[in-house]
């Protein structure tokens, strides 16, 4: 090994980028951590394989600067080399290798942690995505999914992303306009929901193909045949730009956008870890380990398993914020799903506020088009509202008053004809009475929290415990996420429930609560066609997708409910009519906004054993020539098959 020598100052300033950095220019790369407990910071590179594992040849001193941070600059380094620092602690610390906290990518070989840090060049990937724009927020059906298990091909161990760049052609078919990934970044283990990563920078190795895996050959004939699908004249991808994680996941983000479907990533910043291993941020600065005050990033606070992180220091929180950047610009991602905002607020107190408007102030500057959903209970306007009228910016926030209102109420029909069905609380929660602007809510019946193994049970197995392929079990369905569709907010779906999924979902990879992709039967496939043709109906009638919001009448004894939607200052009139009632209605009298045709666009009963020959319905439409109903000036008589769900829309 070389003598030890100490780096110099050159090209490294207060703007020089975190972590590790190619220069444009090729003449090298810089490096910058922040240590400010540390008597010193080495960078170790040159690393080798050899009998005993992957050995660094070369070392040096970064020097230290102002406020805690350290730096250096080392000529002809290339895109790949692996690197390390080592870090000495204050008298009383320790010593030994720390990971980047900004490093881009893990090497896949060692396994994590005993990993090294690789030098990317994110300007080499070839991106085709240049036209694409993300829809607006009000537009937006969100499928969540968790990459390691939603597809996993015959012989592989788990999904990663190419396997869900392979299933894009579906997803689009289905009508979806943006996927959310469960988190994606590097975490302890194999196997994981994803809400203990512990390198905020690099995408989970796991979820990418090695580079020796023979199948590489394969994803990229894959990969490439989608890129023609599309666009014949685009230029295919290479060998080298699907190698590694980071590059496989730019890969699945492009090929989203060319399918018209935006890319939402779940990122955790109210806590880290779990297992932060000795070579991650916990003790970066490597101060005594004895007490967890002496975190560098992180509080004394735990939640989840892990550590909330330290909002008080103004670096932690540009830790964070610098994360949230670097996928907005370096991945294209088109916004975020933020894991508990409410611990930030109630661990974090002031500082934690303080850090939510910062962040969503810096990524609304970045890129406005980009949503910024948070998770946060109770739900509450000051969330959604302003920074500059003292809220924390967020443009959406996840609903659970219509997800708990419509489970109750699909159990409760389960029961049977004499049970009584609490329609009125789906009433009152359908108008999402804690947010001023409907349209933020994020509304959904399932998700990764609600349906995981040992949790709730999904919307068939709810809505018929002995047999969730049963008629009861596909109409109760069809109405549960008929009104995740239908209700003003943004729609989310979690993976599984458009074909009618009833198994509980686990991270864990062949642990027989898969996806069946491979029991299709009937009853799926219809459910499948029935949720692409109501998407498609949400998408093509814009009074689906305003803020305009009117519960006109609820009947607990019938197990009604009726409600008018429509785009305020341009009308597009809807009314949409639910029924859990597993009796069918052929005179309903039901009030309507305005008089005139109105047309059924929609009728969930064809859907059951397609085409339905037994379906009730309302021909092509009602004319609502009666008197004043309901509060609502004209009413017609329809009829509303049991368990079912109606959309009329008035002809313009």
């Amino acid at each position: 090994m070389n003598s030890m020598r100490t780096l110099t100052l050159e090209y490294i300033d207060n703007l020089t980028a975190m972590g590790g950095n190619l220069l444009e220019t090729g003449a090298g790369a810089t490096f910058r951590v922040w240590a400010p407990a540390a008597r010193e910071v080495r960078l170790l590179w040159d690393y080798r394989k050899t009998a005993s594992g992957w050995q660094n040849h070369r070392e040096a001193k970064l020097q230290a600067t102002a406020d805690g941070y350290w730096g250096g600059f080392v000529a002809d380094l290339t895109a790949g080399e692996r690197y390390m620092f080592y870090v000495v602690g204050p008298v009383g610390g320790s010593e030994g290798l720390k990971r980047d906290p900004y490093a881009r990518e893990l090497s896949a070989e060692p396994i994590w942690p005993d990993c090294q840090c690789l030098l990317v060049d994110p300007s080499t990937f070839p991106w085709h995505d240049h036209d694409f724009r993300p829809p607006a927020f009000d537009e937006l059906v969100i499928y969540q999914l968790h990459i390691g298990v939603w597809f996993i091909p015959a012989g592989r161990n788990n999904g990663t992303f190419l396997d869900v760049a392979g299933k894009l052609p579906y997803l689009r078919s289905l009508g979806i306009n943006a996927i959310q990934p469960l988190p994606i970044v590097e975490f302890p283990g194999l196997f994981s929901v994803g809400y203990n990563g512990v390198d905020y920078f690099s995408p989970e190795t796991d979820y990418g193909v090695k580079d020796d895996d023979p199948a590489l050959d394969r994803y990229l004939a894959s990969v490439n045949q989608l890129l023609y699908d599309i666009n014949p004249h685009l230029p295919s991808y290479r060998l080298q730009d699907i190698q590694g994680s980071a590059n496989q996941l730019r890969v699945m983000i492009d090929l989203c956008h060319l399918h018209g479907i935006a890319v939402i990533l779940d990122v955790v910043y109210n806590h880290a870890g779990g297992d932060f291993g000795d070579q991650g941020i916990y003790f970066f600065d490597r101060k005594p380990d004895d007490s967890q005050d002496n975190s560098l990033y992180f509080s004394d606070q735990g939640w989840a398993g892990g550590l909330v992180f330290a909002y008080w220091n103004d670096k932690v929180k540009q830790f964070l914020i610098d994360n949230a950047k670097f996928w907005l610009q370096e991945y294209h991602c088109d916004g975020f799903r933020y894991d508990e905002v409410s611990v930030i607020k109630n661990s974090g107190g002031e500082q934690g506020w303080r850090f939510c408007q910062h962040l969503t102030d810096t990524c609304r500057f970045i890129k406005p088009q980009a949503i910024q959903i948070a998770e946060s209970w109770p739900v509450e306007q000051a969330v959604v509202s302003p920074t500059w009228q003292g809220g924390a910016g967020f443009d959406a926030a996840q609903s659970d008053g219509l997800r708990e209102a419509v489970r109750a109420a699909v159990g409760q029909a389960s029961a049977g004809t004499g049970a009584l069905v609490d329609m009125g609380r789906i009433a009152r929660e359908i108008a999402t009475p804690n947010l001023d602007d409907k349209w933020r809510a994020v509304q959904c019946t399932e998700n990764h929290d609600i349906v995981r193994r040992d949790r709730g049970w999904r919307i068939p197995k709810i809505a018929d415990s002995e047999n969730t392929q049963s008629w009861y079990a596909r109409s109760r369905s069809r109405v549960a996420l008929g009104l995740t569709l239908t209700a003003a907010g943004i729609a989310h779906l979690f993976m599984g429930q458009e074909f009618l999924e009833d198994k509980q979902w686990s991270d864990q990879p062949h642990s027989g609560h898969e996806l069946g992709w491979d029991n299709l039967g009937q009853a799926r496939v219809d459910f499948l066609r029935f949720s692409r043709e109501l998407i498609a109906t949400r998408n093509r009638l814009p009074g689906l997708k305003g803020g305009g919001l009117n519960v006109f009448h609820v009947h607990n004894r019938n197990r009604i409910l009726a409600f008018h939607r429509w785009l305020p200052g341009a009308g597009h009139d809807v009314v949409v009519v639910v029924s859990l009632n597993e009796v069918t209605f052929h005179e309903y009298r039901l009030g309507f906004p305005l008089p005139g045709f109105w047309k059924e666009e929609f009728n969930s009963d064809l859907y059951d054993n397609w085409m339905n020959p037994w379906m009730v319905g309302n021909g092509k439409g009602v004319y609502t020539s009666g008197a004043a109903m309901h509060g609502l000036p004209r009413s017609a008589s329809i009829a509303i098959p049991a368990n079912g769900l109606l959309i009329f829309a008035k002809s313009q």
